[in-house]
């Protein structure tokens, strides 16, 4: 049966759902939103990874077969390893999980059941796919093991399991256990240990040599090492999780460099840590000759050295020297690239003042700067030697901007690739033929694209339409960028949030947001998710939500970041007292309401701001806090401190714990009971002094939460909290 509507009924049904468009317009965030449904989190292209012909890419179908696709038209592509193909003999699933290839992309291996265990460090079990024979093998008998890696001619699988460096041959099934004096909290071979993951961004400390003939790998001998204990709940009687953490001033792991040849099975050592060397932060093997690159410092981290050895040598020889007034740069998987003669290598470095690139030889002083001027190289993503080109991220075109560019090897030439304001990166094809491009800014989610070198589109991968749509629903406040100058005529840039319906002759109650740590930047023009859309729930009702980026972030050259060399904190809250005075002589804040909240060392800042800065300051939230420097790992706290013993003022002179005496307004401290990182006792002793000063304060505790405090619910009560508290406390 048909229906007719008649003309007015039309009009009236168009009008409700006009109405109804224009109410879904004024809908505003809510805790919800943002931390149960995670509403405003992007999506990616996952599943995608370059192939090394550098004409096609790999991802999962909608079927989840891994597929094999031709950059430049979708359409031609064929099946790398079909669905129904991988069940492993237990019956597991192999389809959508995470996957590498070996080097002749032969042989897939596929990680499943995945256990965290602290920042960068993961086990699996791990099978290795052969595309040819559509067998599947398991590794290490299907235990866990952490970062299992092919071997150049992808006929091996070195991993670490329990300690230990092992390979299994994929060809033969043999299981090779290369060292055997592994031991929890004593003896690591191939991985790092806790503070080399956590400072030195590095987890897996093994690599096979080019001609796979050789594997050279860090042993940490821990034995030394003062221990760490933390209480984990959830049964009768506490589980209590003790490693081993070295805090400034105390002994680190004694680190030594080996080589093991696989054709004698035999083990040679070439470098260990002592007076000369602190720490070996990476290791890297040549293209040619399988000579071996040790990165070296000493304890003060403000001399580096290039140690070069070989197999047979086996005396590491220094071919590159750079030392700082302050300290090194952190060196990464990025300080050094080579070339493919060996011969050569693209350094990172800030020695002129800023982060550039420079070409240099091997065994020789001779130098190249490629980049020059007062901006910073943020990434360096590689080199086209075929055509003599390297790419690489900087800010050149402002400080909140990130675009890419190409340059010539002989530094001329240099282009810029992207186009728009905000935050841009790319990861490239093999050859540098095509590259996938991520763009987005403070109120746009990111688009994804494929790329060709020039920077012209070839498709799209993603573009976040539907979370555009959403967004489209509701009343946002865009984020306004702005540069402030303070007492000391220092420029600083931020950022502010006005509150909804903002009427300049209002007073409104402020919150400034603070990470401040060294090297880092908030005040950056990309998408945010999470916080920016908690930002938006606290704009729409009635706060001016503010973020400065003070003395010691980076992206402003040497000077700025290092200018807290030896003093951390000083400068720092200095800056942000400066930011909350200047906020104070707006006409539309209310100076008696300025707040401040932060994260870890955001969390150290916002703490130092209530006690030293308790006439700016009427509330402050501190989450993982460090409350004492002495309480916090040797690389990151003496890189900026020294250590105890050199420089006790430095220490004491900017630890919340020492000033918790002039605390007068409102403060929540907040911390998870299972943090490796920033321990709880960064919050007890904060507490303890609080107490012995007769202060009030809240405190919220999470147990068996590590520095992230998060898992099911966690976020949304974290933040439904806080956001309670600013209500009573800074709000009202």
């Amino acid at each position: 049966m048909k229906f007719r509507i008649h003309l007015h009924l039309q009009a009236w049904i168009l009008g409700l759902l006009l109405a109804g468009q224009a109410f879904a317009q004024q809908k505003t965030v809510t805790l919800q939103d943002v931390w149960q449904y995670y509403k405003f989190y992007p999506a990616s292209a996952g599943g995608f990874a370059w192939m090394a012909d550098d004409q096609f890419y790999s991802t999962w179908d909608a079927d989840k077969n891994l597929m094999r696709v031709h950059v430049l038209d979708e359409k031609k592509q064929d099946t790398l390893a079909p669905k129904y193909t991988l069940t492993t003999s237990n019956g597991k699933q192999l389809a959508g999980s995470s996957y590498s290839f070996g080097p002749r992309e032969q042989r897939i291996l596929f990680t499943t059941e995945t256990e965290s265990v602290y920042r960068r460090s993961s086990k699996s079990i791990c099978y290795v796919y052969d595309r040819g024979t559509r067998k599947i093998t398991t590794l290490a008998e299907g235990a866990h093991i952490f970062y299992p890696t092919f071997s150049p001619d992808g006929n091996k699988v070195a991993y670490v399991k329990a300690n230990n460096l092992w390979y299994q041959d994929l060809n033969t099934g043999e299981t090779v256990q290369i060292t055997a004096d592994g031991k929890a909290n004593h003896i690591i071979n191939g991985a790092t240990d806790w503070v080399y993951e956590e400072e030195f961004a590095i987890a897996q400390a093994f690599k096979w040599s080019e001609s796979g003939k050789w594997l050279a790998f860090l042993r940490f001998d821990e034995s030394r090492v003062k221990e760490f204990t933390m209480d984990l709940y959830g049964s009768l009687y506490p589980e209590r999780y003790t490693f081993k953490y070295p805090k400034a001033g105390e002994a680190n792991a004694v680190v030594s460099v080996h080589i093991y040849e696989l054709g004698s099975k035999q083990t040679h050592t070439l470098a260990t840590t002592g007076e000369t060397h602190e720490y070996f932060p990476r290791i890297w093997w040549t293209p040619q000759e399988d000579r071996l690159v040790i990165a070296a410092l000493n304890r003060h981290q403000n001399k580096l050295e290039l140690l070069l050895t070989t197999p047979q040598q086996r005396e590491p020889k220094p071919v590159y020297t750079e030392t700082n007034e302050t300290y090194i740069t952190e060196v990464s998987d990025g300080t050094i690239r080579f070339l493919k003669d060996g011969k050569r290598y693209l350094l990172l470095s800030d020695k002129d003042g800023w982060q550039h690139l420079y070409l240099r030889e091997l065994n020789s002083d001779k130098e190249l700067q490629l980049t020059k001027g007062q901006w910073e190289v943020s990434e360096f993503y590689g080199l086209d030697e075929a055509n003599g080109v390297l790419y690489y991220a900087g800010n050149e075109a402002g400080y909140t901007q990130r675009q890419v560019y190409s340059i010539g090897l002989d530094g001329k030439k240099k282009k810029q690739l992207t186009e728009g304001n905000g935050h841009h990166s790319a990861d490239f094809s093999s050859a540098f033929s095509y590259y996938v491009h991520n763009h987005s800014n403070s109120s746009t989610p990111p688009v994804i694209t494929l790329r060709n070198a020039r920077g012209k589109d070839i498709r799209t991968l993603q573009d976040n339409a539907k979370l555009r749509e959403r967004l489209r629903e509701y009343t946002l406040s865009p984020r306004e960028f702005f540069t402030l100058t303070t007492e000391e005529g220092i420029s600083l840039d931020g950022w502010m949030m006005k509150p909804l319906n903002f009427n300049p002759k209002n007073k409104y109650p402020v919150l400034m947001y603070t990470y401040g740590g060294p090297g880092s930047q908030s005040v950056q023009d990309s998408y945010d998710g999470l916080n920016h859309f908690w930002y938006q729930s606290l704009c729409a009702d009635g706060y001016l939500v503010v973020c400065v980026d003070n003395r010691g972030c980076g992206g402003k050259g040497a000077g700025f970041s290092k200018a807290t060399y030896q003093d951390l904190g000083a400068l720092e809250v200095k800056d942000q007292i400066s930011a909350a005075n200047w906020l104070a002589k707006q006409s539309y804040v209310d100076a008696k309401r300025i707040g401040i909240w932060g994260w870890s060392f955001g969390g150290y800042l916002s703490s130092l701001c209530i006690t030293k800065g308790a006439d700016v300051f009427k509330t402050a939230v501190a989450v993982a806090p460090v409350s004492n420097w002495r309480f916090y790992d040797t690389i990151y706290t003496e890189r900026y401190l020294r250590t105890p013993q050199e420089n006790a003022k430095g220490y004491d002179e900017n630890s919340p714990v020492n000033f918790a005496d002039k605390l007068k307004g409102n403060y929540l401290i907040v911390h998870g009971m299972a943090d490796d990182n920033v321990h709880l006792q960064n919050a007890t002793e904060m507490i303890d002094a609080l107490v012995a000063a007769n202060k009030d304060f809240e405190m919220l505790f999470y147990p068996n939460r590590n520095h992230g405090i998060y898992g099911g619910y966690t976020r949304l009560h974290l933040y439904r909290y806080m956001t309670d508290f600013l209500n009573r406390k800074l709000k009202n």
